[in-house]
């Protein structure tokens, strides 16, 4: 049987960060990624804002150069999938049959788009937007003429979509349940602003509407039936509903988890010599008050794997790494700190008119997290009072002429 010191299933952010952060700790052992994708480790973000766009070129959002990986001895296997673990054996089975033996394994299978459950979501021109095929599709089927697109879902990859959409000239119509846009993970002042912003791009919203069904013709999605009983013509339907963690494999072999895998402060699933990693890894969060959450970030990867790659090697430090997250809309830059979960208080730092301000969330008085429109300078100094549990005067975290730097403890 074919063995590895440490298998690596999965080459996005977490899977590609894991294999450099264990050959930088000093790891001599043969490292195997696998990937389902059959291309070599890219950056996932980009794919619904600047690869989408045209902005980047492929090239640009690879992690690193394909031959990197050959002179770093690290193997990539792509286009196979995992179907099996068996942690008594440290084996793994792939969906052609062989197996793998592994010494160590790493978990960073990340998730798949959430699908729709209705009639018709099985019709061509029905899209997620997760790989590099998803989004070549979508750009192939715009190329050929598709122009009225119906997003589904308000989160942020149903926004960046739609702001790129409407970027081409398309007819866009986004339809989201809830009774706002982001409303999983942002409070209402930022939900208002995005929705005015994109309203005022052209985007037709459809707040507090779910999805009946999608209609077609020889096979290819012509329209969207609403709960409201009208159906949106489209020539193509792109789904933002979030994701389902692929941890089959795992939870099937014994593993502890439901939304994910859980994982300890380590990334060790309660497997032997099983780490998870990434997306797919529900973690006790110091920034949640101990909640168990999984984190669908850039940096969340990143950091878990490298505390993976260092505990592998004999270096126990436990994960705390500071969440942070980023999202691009028409001409703005949303960059986030910390994690507004449990907050019981806002305040809006600047004029959201002027298309540059913060909100700040607060619980218990103290800073939290911080989402902040075109502040870049909020952005740096805001994480710091989350970092330092800062508990500042409303009036004068209010004043955006106060600098955020000014409000942290003297030294």
């Amino acid at each position: 049987m074919e063995r590895a010191d440490v298998i690596i299933v999965g080459t996005g952010h977490g899977g590609a960060q894991a294999a450099i952060a264990l050959r930088q700790a000093g790891f001599e052992g043969s490292i195997l990624m696998l990937g389902r994708d059959s291309e070599p480790p890219y950056e996932r973000p980009p794919l619904s804002k600047e690869y989408f766009a045209g902005d980047k070129p492929f090239e640009r959002i690879m992690i690193r150069p394909v031959q990197f990986w050959a002179d770093k001895d690290i193997t990539l296997r792509l286009g196979c999938e995992v179907t099996a673990v068996d942690p008594a054996a440290h084996s793994l089975t792939l969906a052609d049959g062989s197996t793998l033996e592994y010494g160590k394994l790493i978990w960073a299978a990340g998730g798949d788009p959430r699908r729709l459950s209705c009639e018709g979501a099985d019709l061509a021109g029905v899209h997620g937007v997760r790989n590099r095929a998803d989004v070549d599709a979508m750009s192939a089927e715009l190329a050929a003429g598709a122009s009225r697109v119906v997003v589904i879902g308000g989160g942020y990859i149903g926004l960046e979509a739609a702001a790129v959409l409407r970027k081409f000239g398309c007819e866009v119509t986004l339809v989201e349940m809830l009774p706002r846009v982001l409303a999983r993970v942002a409070g209402p002042e930022l939900s208002a602003f995005y929705d005015a912003e994109h309203r005022a791009h052209g985007v037709d919203l459809r707040l507090e509407t779910g999805v009946e069904g999608l209609t077609g013709a020889d096979g290819k999605v012509t329209g969207v039936t609403l709960s409201t009983g009208e159906t949106i013509p489209a020539d193509m339907v792109v789904v933002g509903i979030g994701i389902v963690p692929c941890v089959a494999p795992l939870l099937s072999a014994g593993a502890s988890g439901g939304n994910g895998v859980d994982v300890d402060e380590f990334c060790r699933t309660t497997l032997d010599d099983v780490y998870a990693i990434g997306d797919c890894a529900a973690h006790a969060s110091v920034h949640a008050e101990g909640a168990v959450i999984r984190l669908e970030s850039v940096q969340n990867a990143n950091d878990m794997a490298t505390v993976t790659a260092k505990h592998i090697c004999g270096e126990e430090v436990p994960y705390r790494a500071f969440p942070w997250f980023w999202s691009n809309q028409y001409d703005l830059k949303l960059q986030t700190a910390g994690l507004s979960i449990g907050y019981d208080a806002t305040v809006v730092r600047g004029d959201p008119a002027a298309r540059a301000f913060s909100v700040v969330y607060l619980r218990g008085g103290r800073v939290i997290a911080l989402d902040c429109v075109n502040m870049v300078k909020d952005y740096v100094q805001g994480r710091k009072l989350v970092e330092a549990g800062v508990a500042p005067d409303p009036a004068r975290l209010a004043d955006a002429e106060v600098p955020l730097k000014e409000l942290l403890p003297a030294a």
